[in-house]
């Protein structure tokens, strides 16, 4: 597994570093095809702020966590990001003992969309962010989103033909769909 470091205003001793490494070699038994992972660390107000975010074959996991202490902070996040990883190794589990469907991830027309996005008014974007859609089904990006902790999430619908759709937690409770319509 290739971890990354980002250090904004905290500093990273070899000590940290070494245990912070130990830790994260410990979610191979959960799952052993994790790609890569970043630790990113900054201090502020007086406390750590740790976000760890590992991409496990494709799927991303983020756990973000605050401390007084940089230790308990990492150790947090990391229990963040092994709960998500059971969750989802259960959730695959499950899916392979039903055969539902084929997941595949062909990417086509992504560099179109992106194109698309950034023509439309560069003075009213302040970010930018690129990641791979890959097709899949409207549960599997709800759960997708869950395991960011995001509000939304856009992927390709493999159950509607590769459209573009958005999932979205409601206020009133439960997931929304965005599909395009006629």
């Amino acid at each position: 597994m290739d971890i990354r470091y980002v250090s904004r205003n905290a500093e990273l001793s070899d000590v940290v570093k070494d245990h912070m490494e130990k830790k994260l070699g410990k979610l191979e038994k959960f799952f052993e095809r994790i790609l890569n992972s970043q630790v990113e660390t900054s201090f502020s107000r007086g406390m750590f702020v740790v976000e760890i975010t590992s991409n496990v074959n494709g799927v991303i996991m983020r756990g973000e966590e605050y401390a007084p202490d940089i230790r308990k902070a990492f150790d947090k996040a990391l229990k963040n990001i092994e709960r998500q990883i059971k969750r989802h190794k259960g959730y695959l589990t499950d899916r392979a003992q039903m055969k539902t469907h084929d997941v595949s991830f062909d990417i086509e027309g992504l560099k179109e969309e992106l194109q698309q996005a950034e023509a439309e008014g560069p003075d009213e974007i302040v970010k930018v962010k690129r990641f791979p859609m890959r097709p899949m089904s409207a549960q599997e990006a709800t759960m997708q989103m869950d395991l960011l902790g995001h509000s939304f999430f856009v992927f390709r619908n493999s159950d509607e033909g590769d459209d573009v759709n958005v999932v979205y937690r409601r206020r009133s409770g439960g997931y929304g769909l965005i599909a395009p319509g006629v």
